[in-house]
């Protein structure tokens, strides 16, 4: 995995990409039936997955974003790691976790959303099923997000998901939003691709809308995201997607 993820960083970064995203557990997988079966693989936070992908990203010049299962004393996650070519500059462990592969026997992420600055936009991350619950991306959107990254691997029964939630999160909040998904199975499991790159304003900016492996490509403006107050008619047709919230009205959201 780690030698496909220096081809693709090689072709992403011939075409022009300074960012380029891979799905959820690049390195590891995520069909494992227990963590026994999974510790093989399994990575400390800093451990020589990591330290290789910078070493990609310190030779092409660019960033990425990777998914890996994180070993973390007792714990395990099921996380994500932004490096560039001085090393890494975000990280995330996931929040919300299905019954489902690996996550069946994961500890749920112990850290704050987060919003990470860096010389490219305002980035966040998430994993798969975090984009089910809304408060995860209008956590980062709030935070000053200008990039919702989300690394995923979907199985077909997530198709709708893969088709509306992305446009969804990324109108809602006036937010970019990109969602990469793997294809191809995994001790029995399928995956669906459809990876995708949303505009602020709800459109597909590109879609993967196969089965087969590809990388799709999208321009970022941040000063596109930043713009919350969205103008059609002036003094006729105005929105606000920070300012008209109601935030008073929302206590059921944070009830256990």
């Amino acid at each position: 995995n780690l030698a496909m993820m220096h081809r693709r960083l090689v072709e992403a970064t011939t075409a022009g990409a300074v960012l380029t995203v891979f799905p959820e557990c690049t390195i590891t997988g995520y069909c494992f039936e227990s963590l026994e079966q999974a510790r093989p693989v399994m990575q400390a936070e800093d451990g020589p997955f990591t330290e290789r992908v910078v070493e990609f990203c310190a030779e092409l010049n660019t960033h990425t974003v990777f998914g890996y299962l994180e070993s973390a004393g007792e714990a395990v996650f099921n996380s994500l790691a932004m490096a560039g070519p001085q090393g890494v500059v975000a990280r995330y462990r996931k929040v919300h976790l299905p019954h489902l592969g690996i996550d069946r026997f994961t500890t749920p992420g112990d850290r704050a959303f987060e919003v990470f600055d860096t010389a490219l936009c305002r980035i966040g991350l998430n994993i798969c099923y975090d984009c089910a619950f809304p408060e995860a991306a209008r956590s980062l959107a709030l935070l000053g997000g200008d990039l919702i990254v989300l690394s995923t691997n979907w199985p077909p029964t997530s198709s709708t998901t893969a088709d509306v939630i992305p446009n969804a999160r990324a109108l809602e909040n006036h937010v970019y939003f990109m969602a990469v998904d793997r294809i191809g199975t995994e001790n029995g499991f399928e995956f669906i691709g459809k990876s995708k790159i949303c505009h602020p304003n709800g459109a597909t900016l590109a879609f993967a809308d196969h089965n087969r492996e590809e990388i799709i490509y999208a321009d970022i403006d941040p000063s596109v995201s930043r713009k919350k107050h969205l103008v059609n008619v002036p003094g006729v047709h105005e929105a606000h997607r920070v300012e008209d919230r109601v935030p008073t009205k929302y206590g059921a959201l944070t009830k256990p």
